[in-house]
Parts: structure tokens; C-alpha cells; sequence
């Protein structure tokens, strides 16, 4: 069995966001074109953000992929740490407030902002 590993963007049992890799088993299709199972989702959507947008911390409403199709996008978590995403690139973005929890902008979520000066172009598609 084949497997893909990409970055996981999720609440830890301490309520912070934080990123661990997932494995998705390409254990379909042939030797020369190997596939996941195909997943459910719920449905698309295209977001363009201009040059200097920058969010503050919030959490992921509802778990989705995000892809970049256009720019580089950085990731901040609540320790400091940040990677970066480029065109091409994705990750699983399910970094939910935790049941019960309101939301603290001090210890939840995750901030994103564009780096350079194209557009950021991004693909969400939800789980």
C-alpha cells in the first residue's frame, strides 16, 4: 500500500491548534495512477484575497481542505510556529472550537495571512 502525507491543521485535547501529519492510503486505481477511496464532501468554494490581507486568530468553522491555487499563505499558531503554503500545496484545516468552549483569542484557533504581494487564490473544499 501507497500512501500520501499531508499536514493536518487540528485542536489538540488542550484546546490550541496545532499540525501533525495524516497518511491517505492510495491503495486504489493502478500501479501508474494509485488513488485514496473517494471521500464525501460538502460541497466548494473559490476565495481571492488581496495583497495585505491578514486574519486574526479564529477556528475553523467546519473541517475542509484548503488548497492554494494562487499566491503563498501563512499559517500561525497560538505557540508562534507558522508554516508556510504555496500553489499546489494543501492541507486539512479542522482546528474546531472545542465542544462546550467559547472562543478565547489568546488560546484557540489559528491567523492566516498572505505573503508578497499577488492575490492569494484558495480552494476549500469541505469534509
Amino acid at each position: 500500500m501507497t500512501a500520501l502525507t499531508l499536514p493536518e491543521l487540528f485542536t489538540d485535547v488542550d484546546g490550541r491548534a496545532r499540525f501533525r501529519d495524516a497518511a491517505v492510503a492510495l491503495d486504489e486505481g493502478t500501479p501508474l495512477t494509485r488513488l485514496s477511496a473517494l471521500q464525501a464532501s460538502g460541497g466548494c468554494q473559490f476565495r481571492r484575497s488581496p495583497a495585505g490581507f491578514a486574519s486574526d486568530f479564529h477556528c475553523t468553522t467546519t473541517p475542509q481542505w484548503l488548497v492554494v491555487l494562487q499566491g503563498r499563505m501563512e499559517i500561525g499558531l497560538q505557540d508562534g510556529s507558522t508554516r508556510v503554503f504555496g500553489p499546489g500545496e494543501c492541507f486539512y484545516s479542522n482546528d474546531t472550537l472545542p465542544p462546550g468552549a467559547t472562543f478565547d483569542a489568546k488560546l484557540h484557533g489559528h491567523r492566516s495571512r498572505l505573503l508578497g504581494d499577488d492575490a492569494l487564490v484558495t480552494l476549500f473544499v469541505r469534509a
